[in-house]
């Protein structure tokens, strides 16, 4: 019987093996397993690709200078991770800033090499904890900053002249960075020594995120205030992490993700160059943030692409004549979205599938999540098996031993060419409708991530799409996972700490720093020397943010639809 069975497929197999496969170039024929095969991003796919697919896409991998020179498709430096690995940088940030400190020298001592800073929702917001806008969530989703004591004690003990740090800040972002430039110069530390990123990506929260405070043409008054400083004071810093991965995670394809990270990216360019600063000042300071989504193939090209486009974009509009500044440098978290909390431990499969494709695809820094985090904040275990994940990669698969270990293949460089030509298709479409800025007022980008959220949606929900756990390999479980719990006494801490910090200040002097800041809004004064000035006062985050908003107000980005 089974001989029978055997003998019955082989033939089935040959028979499907004579197909014309003309007729078969990635759709539907009979006997495969899905009526269509394409990317996350909607792609159709090739069943065999083969040079033919690729000189039809427009791609030829022999017209492709090696990696180090431009376009830089092939990666940024000419011998990638066998001179130096991506930077581990792994997010970490809860509570008080004595517990991210602890969680922080964890890290190192495992094998981190840079630190990566998650603020509470407040702090992001730019409210004190003791804000009644602030009520339940403090601590509750990263640290909680509201001083420069809070900020000298998440960084106790940890040598600021050795380590770089980036920081997730948008709207203070400027406010945080200056506590880092004061608590780094009381370690003796000079400005021009410190190196990291601050996110400092407001476009992308009136887009996808939404911790945006002021209007945009007010905040991209901080943004251009920032790059002119750091230009000058701060030089090693990377000014803005120009960030796809928020609107990855709310949605969009991975073609969305370049077009419209690198049109916000253009936006920036411009605003600078407006207020009179050249393109190499800080063009080679820019950095990027991706997401690393599941589509291994579709992930690792992506990056290909975007390189190759940055590098066009700004030698076609600004012709830079610093090389640094049209390369596309870039950060890669792996997607939190795509992590379930059912069966969390098929997260750890998903996570090394999505490092391993920002790996080859070249990335100069890398978060990978802790399997627990569909769940709550990561433990202790589940934040170093993140970590181990990434040195395993690199110690032991082999793929960090050459650059570009994808580079050449039929199906890469096909979908590398797509990606480019699609994302610049999306980019002049933006351009059309006056840029990344006006395209955001009229909600347009929100619409289109809005639309490929919803068909994401409806393909899981009619299991076209299969996730393991949620609507395929689906079993009864009992889940017995404890997430880390926050101290419930922190908000009150926190508090305490605050009118502490208050009655030990000059008030009268901390009010009248207060008032310059307010009156510098209103002029064409660089504010970043008035806030450090202002929090050596003693001045909190939230009163700083206040100030701000006397004159520049507030703003409530439209829904999209």
């Amino acid at each position: 019987m089974a001989v029978r069975i055997l003998n019955h497929a082989i033939k089935a197999v040959a028979v499907h093996s004579s197909v014309d496969e003309s007729r078969t170039t990635g759709l539907f024929m009979a006997g495969t397993r899905r009526e269509n095969w394409e990317t996350l991003s909607g792609i159709d796919l090739p069943m065999n690709p083969d040079e033919k697919t690729m000189i039809n896409s427009g791609a030829n991998p022999s017209t492709i200078p090696n990696a180090g020179t431009p376009p830089y498709t092939r990666g940024i430096h000419s011998s990638m991770y066998r001179s130096k690995l991506w930077t581990m940088r792994q997010y970490a940030g809860f509570s008080s800033a004595k517990e991210t400190n602890e969680r922080f020298k964890l890290l190192l001592e495992r094998g981190q090499k840079g630190l990566s800073v998650a603020f509470d929702l407040p702090t992001q917001l730019g409210l004190d904890a003791d804000d009644e806008l602030s009520l339940g969530e403090v601590g509750k989703v990263g640290v909680s900053i509201s001083t420069l004591d809070d900020m000298r004690e998440l960084l106790e003990g940890i040598p600021l002249d050795q380590v770089s740090t980036s920081m997730t800040i948008n709207a203070p972002a400027m406010i945080l960075l200056a506590m880092y430039v004061i608590v780094a110069e009381e370690q003796g530390v000079a400005s021009n020594q410190i190196r990291g990123t601050i996110q400092n990506d407001i476009l992308k929260e009136y887009i996808a995120r939404g911790t945006y405070v002021f209007p945009p043409k007010q905040s991209m008054r901080l943004i251009t205030d920032i790059f002119s400083y750091c230009s000058e004071n701060i030089p090693n810093w990377n000014t803005i992490s120009i960030s796809g991965y928020h609107i990855r995670e709310a949605g969009c394809t991975a073609v969305q993700e370049v077009a419209f990270t690198i049109s916000n990216a253009l936006e920036y360019v411009d605003a600078a160059l407006s207020t009179g600063l050249d393109i190499d000042s800080f063009a080679p300071r820019l950095s990027f943030f991706f997401n690393c989504h599941n589509d291994f193939f579709e992930e690792a090209s992506k990056f290909r692409a975007a390189r190759k486009l940055w590098y066009d974009l700004m030698n076609q509009r600004y012709s830079p004549k610093n090389p640094k500044s049209s390369k596309l440098r870039f950060h890669t978290q792996v997607a939190g979205v795509s992590l379930t909390a059912q069966q969390p431990l098929n997260n750890i499969s998903r996570v090394t599938i999505q490092a391993l494709a920002a790996i080859c695809g070249g990335t100069q820094s890398l978060h990978t999540n802790s399997y627990d985090e569909a769940i709550g904040l990561p433990t202790e275990e589940s934040a170093t098996i993140a970590l181990r994940t990434q040195q395993i990669i690199a110690e032991e698969s082999g793929v960090a031993d050459v650059v570009d270990p994808l580079g050449g293949s039929y199906h890469v460089e096909t979908l590398t060419q797509q990606i480019y030509d699609m994302s610049m298709s999306q980019i002049e479409t933006i351009e059309k409708m006056g840029g990344a800025m006006c395209a955001i007022e009229e909600g347009w980008q929100q619409r289109e991530i809005h639309n490929s959220a919803f068909k994401h949606l409806k393909e899981v929900e009619n299991n076209s799409r299969k996730i393991i756990g949620v609507n395929h390999g689906v079993m009864e479980e009992n889940i017995q996972h404890k997430p880390m719990a926050i101290n419930p006494e922190l908000e009150k801490s926190q508090h305490m700490k605050l009118k502490t910090w208050r009655m030990q200040r000059d008030n009268d002097v901390a009010l009248a720093s207060l008032d310059e800041i307010t009156k510098a809004c209103n002029s064409d004064s660089n504010l970043f020397p008035l806030v450090i000035d202002s929090l050596r006062k003693g001045c909190t985050l939230g009163e700083i943010m206040t100030a701000m908003k006397e004159e520049f107000g507030t703003w409530m980005a439209p829904s999209g639809f």
